[in-house]
C-alpha cells in the first residue's frame, strides 16, 4: 500500500464516508495540490490518520442526531437575541452593534445546557451563581462580563480566583462557561467577559479604536483591565469606571462586587491565588500578561498578581499556535491578524493545551513534527519554570469554545480533557492545604492511565513540574509512558 494515499486520495475516502473537511459554517476547506515524495509513509499510517481525522466530526454529528439538543439550541438562540434587543432598548449607551456575536445567537449561543433553563450540571443555585457586571477598559470601551461565585461562599472565605479571556474570530463569552462552572464547583471565584470588539462588549472606544479581529492588542490590554477590575475593592476601586462614566443608561460597577470572597493575595503581586486562562488569541494574551514584571504592569493597579496560567491552543506567541503542516499554514494567515503582539517571558507555572488540527481541519498528509505543538512548553522548561503541554487526539481549535456544528471531537472527549486538566493545574498552583483539591492535584495531573488515550499520537504531550511531595515529574511523551519521577534534589 506504500505510496497509495495522497491527500486527494485521503479526501476521496473522507468524502465517501461522508466526513468532508469542514470550516466554520460548513464550507469545504481549500487544499493545495498533491505533495511530492511520500516515501516512508504507508497505507497503515494513512488509515490510522483517517480514523483520527474522523474525530473532528464527532461533535457536529452528535448534535445533528439529537433532536432535543437542536431544539434547546434554537430556543436559546432566540432567547439570547430577545435579551440583547431588551438591553439595546434599556441601555442605549452600549456600542456593540458591529460585533458578529453581539446577540449570542446561532453558533454564538455556545452549549445551551449551560444556561439556567436547562442547567445540565445542576449549577445555578446549587453549586454556584453568576451575576452580570460591566467595566470600562483603559481606553473607554465598555466591556460586558459575568462574575461566577460558589453559592456557599461567605465574605472572608478567602477564595482563589481565575479570569478567563475569549478567543478571537468572534468567540463570545458563553463559549467558555463550561470552564467557569467547573472552576466555581472546585471553589474559585471566576470572571468571564467579552474583550472589546467581541460578543456584547463595545465594538470601539469613544475615539473609534477597534478591538477583536481588527486589533489583536486588546487580548493583552483588556486582559490586564479584567485582572485589575477583578482585584478592585471599595478601598481601591477600578479607576476607569469613574473616569469614563457617561451617564448613558449602561451601568458599570465601581469595583468587583465579589471582592470580599477573594483571598487578599489575589489583589497583590507576589501572592499565590490568581490564575488566568485564555483561548486562541486570549491564550497568546495570557502568555504575554503573565510575564509582565511587577514594575512593568501596564494596568491601573500596581504589580502583576498572576500566579498560574492555562493557555487553550496554545501557550506562547503566534509562532507557537498552529504548529502543523498544510491546513494550519492557511489557518495561520487568517489567524495572524488577531494574534496579540508582545514578548513572552516565562514567569509563572503554565499549561498549554492544543489539538491535532487547527481552525479548518484537514487530514495530515504525512507525519508532522511531533514536537511542533510544544515550542511554548520548551520555552518554559528552558527557563526552569513549571510547565505542561497536552495535545488532544483528533482535536481542533474548537475543543475549548463550544460552538454548535463546528468541527470538534465529542464534547465528552476533548472538552472533558480540557476541563479535567485546567482545574487540576490551577488546584496545583493556587489552592491552600485546607481547601478541596489541594492534596490530590498531583494525582489528577498524573492520571495517565485514565487520560493517555485522549492524547495525540501525532504530537507529544509533555510535562516538567515538581509535585507537592517535591518529586520532579518530567516526561517528553505522556502517551508513550513516563519514567518514575526524580527524587528531591536530583
Amino acid at each position: 500500500m506504500r505510496g497509495q494515499f495522497t491527500r486527494r486520495g485521503l479526501l476521496r475516502l473522507a468524502a465517501a464516508a461522508g466526513i468532508a473537511p469542514s470550516v466554520a459554517g460548513g464550507a469545504s476547506a481549500a487544499l493545495p495540490s498533491d505533495p511530492e515524495g511520500l516515501d516512508g509513509v504507508d497505507g497503515d499510517w494513512y488509515e490510522r490518520e483517517f480514523r483520527n481525522y474522523a474525530k473532528t466530526q464527532e461533535a457536529p454529528a452528535e448534535q445533528a442526531s439529537d433532536p432535543d439538543f437542536m431544539v434547546r439550541w434554537q430556543r436559546r438562540s432566540q432567547r439570547n437575541a430577545a435579551s440583547y434587543a431588551e438591553r439595546v432598548a434599556a441601555e442605549p449607551g452600549w456600542r456593540s452593534h458591529a460585533n458578529l456575536c453581539a446577540t449570542w445567537g446561532e453558533q454564538c449561543t455556545g452549549d445551551p445546557a449551560l444556561y439556567r433553563d436547562v442547567d445540565s450540571r445542576d449549577f445555578y443555585g446549587t453549586t454556584g451563581e453568576r451575576r452580570r457586571v460591566a467595566f470600562f477598559d483603559r481606553q473607554g470601551a465598555r466591556l460586558s462580563g459575568h462574575l461566577w461565585t460558589p453559592v456557599d461562599a461567605d465574605p472572608g472565605d478567602d477564595l482563589p480566583g481565575v479570569v478567563i479571556t475569549n478567543g478571537s474570530v468572534q468567540a463570545p463569552e458563553p463559549l467558555y462557561w463550561w470552564a467557569a462552572q467547573a472552576l466555581v464547583e472546585a471553589g474559585y471565584v471566576v470572571l468571564t467577559y467579552d474583550p472589546r470588539g467581541q460578543g456584547r462588549s463595545d465594538s470601539v472606544t469613544p475615539d473609534g479604536a477597534p478591538g477583536g479581529n481588527a486589533n489583536g492588542s486588546v487580548f493583552v490590554s483588556n486582559q490586564v483591565d479584567a485582572v485589575d477590575f477583578f482585584r478592585s475593592t471599595p478601598e481601591s476601586p477600578y479607576g476607569p469606571n469613574a473616569e469614563y462614566d457617561r451617564g448613558d443608561g449602561a451601568p458599570v460597577e465601581p469595583h468587583n462586587p465579589a471582592f470580599d470572597l477573594l483571598d487578599p493575595d489575589v489583589r497583590e503581586s507576589g501572592g499565590d491565588r490568581l490564575g488566568i486562562a485564555g483561548h486562541s488569541a486570549g491564550a497568546m494574551g495570557a502568555s504575554i500578561v503573565q510575564g509582565f514584571a511587577d514594575d512593568d504592569w501596564p494596568g491601573v493597579h500596581d504589580g502583576n498578581p498572576v500566579d498560574a496560567v492555562v493557555a487553550w491552543d496554545n501557550l506562547g506567541d503566534g509562532d507557537d499556535v498552529g504548529g502543523g503542516p498544510a491546513g494550519a499554514v492557511t489557518d495561520a494567515t487568517e489567524f495572524a491578524e488577531t494574534v496579540p503582539e508582545g514578548d513572552v517571558e516565562p514567569r509563572v507555572p503554565a499549561m498549554g493545551q492544543s489539538g491535532d488540527y487547527f481552525l479548518t481541519p484537514t487530514p495530515h498528509e504525512r507525519p508532522p513534527d511531533p514536537d511542533a505543538k510544544a515550542t511554548g512548553f520548551e520555552r518554559w522548561r528552558d527557563a526552569d519554570v513549571p510547565a505542561c503541554q497536552l495535545v488532544v487526539r483528533g482535536g481542533t481549535h474548537y475543543e475549548w469554545s463550544l460552538l454548535p456544528t463546528f468541527p470538534a471531537t465529542s464534547w465528552d472527549f476533548g472538552n472533558a480533557l480540557a476541563e479535567h486538566y485546567t482545574v487540576a493545574w490551577f488546584d496545583r498552583w493556587l489552592k491552600d492545604p485546607d481547601e478541596d483539591g489541594y492534596h490530590d492535584a498531583d494525582d489528577r495531573l498524573l492520571a495517565d492511565d485514565a487520560w493517555a488515550d485522549h492524547f495525540s499520537f501525532h504530537y507529544r504531550s509533555k510535562r516538567a513540574f515538581p509535585g507537592r511531595d517535591r518529586q520532579y515529574h518530567e516526561c517528553d511523551d505522556i502517551r508513550a509512558g513516563c519514567d518514575a519521577p526524580s527524587p528531591p534534589g536530583q
